[in-house]
């Protein structure tokens, strides 16, 4: 089983990963794939933002997840279920 820690460093990554590719490949914009990239990565920040401190780690790598594999169609990065 991964550590808190470990599986935030994962997402962490994932996200930059996400960010970098978005913001050096120019077809993504306004596609329909940045549109739900966006909401994917969007939805993970606002879960981790609840100001209470209730976050859900699988929600929030969920999320993650799907915008990478949205740019990358590159299972191998997704963890195994």
């Amino acid at each position: 089983m991964r550590t808190k820690e470990i599986r935030l460093r994962r997402i962490q990554h994932l996200a930059h990963e996400t960010m970098d590719k978005m913001n050096v490949d120019g077809e993504f914009i306004d596609s329909s794939t940045s549109k739900v990239v966006i909401d994917n990565l969007s939805r993970a920040l606002g879960n981790l933002a609840d100001p209470c401190g209730n976050y859900s780690l699988e929600y929030v790598e969920e999320k993650i997840e799907k915008a990478h594999y949205l740019l990358f169609k590159n299972e191998k990065k997704l963890k195994i279920k």
